[in-house]
């Protein structure tokens, strides 16, 4: 009978069930549409000016507007090993000089420089200018790498490599696809080894896993849709949509599916798995709604960052999570309708369960029962235990007080990529190959303030002094660009040092007195700096709209404002212990063995952020679905404290579970070797599991015990009346008192 009263996901839950084939299959159209659209569309790639910032970015379009933005630029280094002599170095140059001129993608090549810094021996490096742009580079740059392969081959008795920023980048990217395609690979079987524990039966592990998959194919289709609204920074989105497609889309089908079951269970298998279906949407479904919400509004305040890196990872997380949110209350249930007698398991699941059920109270089974005995100390003294909470969460969090933030550059990529190793060495051979700042000048007479600057920079340590720095002027003459290089690793103090001197000592003085000039620094380490002042800067606003966000949601699932504030502190409790750890481990040394990573000394400035905005709403995910279960148990009639016990030991299973497989897909990502990546991993990692153990297992049932009744102001909920509690639950109410 149709029940028009109930909730949407109660009746979308009911048609899906009833109508399963119907369900699935335009769930599988939906998400063929999506692909489809996604391919038709194709993605739209954010072009550099996305990417300008601060002074950095009006310096960049200061020498774009000129025509004096530097043209992409490949390096050829050349060195001599024991054998090799001088003759044999000029005519692999001189074949390097040949080879490339011939490109069709090559503008011009530099004579051959020598030099004889490098470790090596003598170096002799070879210029070679692009046509086109950075982007146009990075396609062409293959065709340069093959060629001083071959004279690489030719000439087995010189190191013949070649670096560039368009080489890193390619090879960057590729192995970074190289390895999350790998982590892929770990986290699924892992995924579903760990559900398999939890089900107890093949077909229920492996749907979770499935439906992940689906969001995460569904929200990349969309994603290309949507990149022409927010446009792709250069495929960063991708792997936060794996993450976040893996633990949200496999964390909804497990709370769903546990709660089904949990209903059958519950009725000794009287009811049907469709009427089991119907009970768990109008609960976890519910809570699924609410939870998803959340997340895409901690999400959407990645868009405040006003940066087009994050706008696009928010872009594609959201859509993930939306995705997910989706298969959750519609094909989940259909499947579970249609395939439910055979998600119950083998005979030996089945058994488990009855054991499980006949020792559990109440139906909170023998899990249950071991939360239920680890919470009784924390609300019997719920002071002595949230001061213990308290105490753990400022250990770790104080660390993030002495946080300092830097840029990924050059120097911060792996030295196993070989562009990136003869970067360095390259750097090392020749210092004015290394980072320089880019200093425009625009005005009637731009170039004689930057010929006084040059000279102001002569025989100062902070500037490399093996080449002398040329000014080049537009064609108007009313631009002028000077690159004074820097011989120190462009995230070092030295280079920020470099770049303060000419911001605010040396440029200030070389165009004093001369009026009508405008001037602006960039270069790798201006735009890094600047960045990083950038995200300090957005940072206060993203905490205060995200904040806010979930407050709302809270306080509208809970209708308790005290809940909702509880809620939102816990969650800047977990970012809080996410950033002290981030800070502890990367920007000391001690860590660098066990996790395979040289410490920087600063935490990437993308980093933080990014941890606050999933991590809040992660966290906001577990809060939902906790006191869900307490709020259930409150609408019987329980008290507070004792709503408290049942629901955290209720869902302490499915929350564990969720945890655990929330933590395996964070870890895998510790194998991907990218400091970005590893920060990301272990600051989620330790949150999730901080957490699940601490903040949620005590601080939440410490607070709320402490404050009794009064947690659920100004609307406690009412549901049966106390005398229709369990047995069991009096029992424990009795056994607290």
């Amino acid at each position: 009978m149709r029940r028009t009263g109930d909730p949407v996901t109660v009746r979308t839950a009911r048609w899906c069930a009833t109508h399963p084939w119907k369900a699935i299959a335009g769930w599988v159209l939906l998400l063929a549409l999506c692909v489809g659209a996604g391919a038709a569309a194709g993605t739209n790639k954010g072009t550099f000016a996305d990417f300008w910032i601060g002074e950095a970015g009006r310096a960049e379009a200061m020498a774009s507007g000129s025509g004096l933005t530097p043209p992409p630029m490949e390096q050829v280094l050349i060195e001599r090993k024991a054998t090799a002599g001088g003759a044999e170095a000029a005519a692999a140059a001189d074949e390097i000089r040949r080879r490339m001129a011939a490109l069709p993608a090559v503008e011009s090549v530099g004579a051959p420089v020598a030099s004889s810094s490098s470790g090596r021996g003598e170096a002799v490096r070879v210029a070679v200018t692009l046509r086109g742009d950075r982007e146009t580079a990075k396609k062409e740059v293959e065709t340069l790498l093959a060629e001083t392969a071959a004279v690489q081959r030719a000439h087995p008795a010189l190191t013949i490599e070649q670096t560039g920023s368009a080489s890193i980048s390619v090879a960057v990217n590729d192995k970074q696809g190289q390895e999350l395609q790998r982590t892929e690979m770990i986290s699924l079987p892992v995924t579903f080894l760990i559900l398999l524990v939890v089900f107890g039966a093949v077909l229920a592990a492996g749907i979770p896993v499935l439906l992940a998959l689906f969001a995460f194919v569904g929200a990349v289709g969309l994603y290309g849709l949507a990149s022409w609204v927010f446009p792709d920074a250069g495929g960063a989105a991708l792997s936060v949509i794996f993450m976040m497609g893996m633990a949200v889309g496999v964390d909804y089908s497990l709370f769903y599916l546990k709660r089904a079951r949990e209903e059958r269970e519950r009725s000794g298998g009287t009811i049907s798995h469709a009427r089991a279906v119907e009970l768990a949407a109008a609960t976890s479904g519910r809570a699924v709604v609410d939870s998803g919400l959340a997340v895409a509004l901690s999400l959407a305040g990645l868009y405040l960052v006003g940066d087009v890196i994050f706008s696009s990872i928010a872009t594609g997380a959201i859509l993930v999570t939306l995705v997910a949110v989706g298969g959750s209350l519609t094909v989940l249930p259909a499947l579970l309708a249609k395939l439910g007698h055979r998600m119950d398991g083998g005979r030996f699941a089945r058994r488990r369960r009855e054991r499980r059920a006949a020792r559990g109270a109440g139906g909170a089974g023998g899990e249950g029962r071991v939360w239920a005995a680890l919470l009784r100390p924390v609300v019997r003294r719920p002071l002595v235990a949230l001061l213990a909470g308290v105490a753990a969460t400022v250990a770790l969090a104080a660390p993030a007080l002495g946080m300092r933030l830097g840029t990924e550059g050059k120097e911060t990529f792996p030295d196993s990529i070989p562009a990136v190793a003869a970067y360095d060495r390259l750097v090392a051979a020749f210092p004015s190959e290394g980072p320089a700042h880019l200093v425009l000048v625009r005005g009637a007479d731009p170039a004689a303030p930057l010929r006084q600057l040059a000279a102001a920079t002569r025989g100062d340590a902070l500037f490399a002094q093996d080449t002398a720095p040329v000014v080049r002027t537009a064609e108007d003459g009313r631009t002028a660009l000077l690159a004074l290089p820097v011989p120190y690793a462009a995230n070092s103090a030295e280079a920020d040092r470099s770049l303060e001197r000419v911001r605010e000592v040396l440029l200030p003085a070389a165009v004093e007195g001369e009026p009508g000039l405008a001037w602006a620094v960039s270069g790798e380490i201006a735009a890094g700096a600047d960045y990083a002042a950038h995200q300090e800067e957005r940072l206060p606003w993203v905490i205060l709209f995200v904040s806010l966000a979930t407050l709302a949601v809270m306080y509208a699932a809970f209708r308790s404002v005290v809940l909702a504030a509880l809620g939102t502190v816990l969650n800047l409790a977990a970012v809080m212990v996410a950033w002290g750890v981030l800070t502890l481990v990367f920007q000391g040394t001690w860590a660098e063995g066990l996790l395979g990573f040289e410490s920087l000394g600063f935490v990437g400035s993308r980093t933080p952020l990014m941890v606050f905005a999933l991590l809040v709403g992660l966290s906001t995910d577990y809060q939902i679905f906790v006191v869900s279960r307490i709020r259930e148990a409150a609408r019987r009639g329980v008290p507070t404290r004792e709503a408290v016990v049942d629901g955290i030991a209720g869902s302490a299973s499915v929350v564990t579970s969720a945890a655990v497989i929330m933590v395996s897909v964070f870890v895998s990502f510790l194998f991907i070797d990218r400091i970005e990546m590893k920060q990301m991993a272990v600051g989620l990692t330790v949150a999730v599991l901080f957490d699940a153990l601490v903040l949620r297992a005590v601080i939440l049932p410490s607070a709320m015990a402490l404050l009794g009744e009064r947690a659920w102001w100004p609307h406690r909920p009412t549901g049966t009346p106390t005398a229709a509690r369990s047995g069991a639950a009096v029992a424990r109410e009795k056994a607290l008192a």
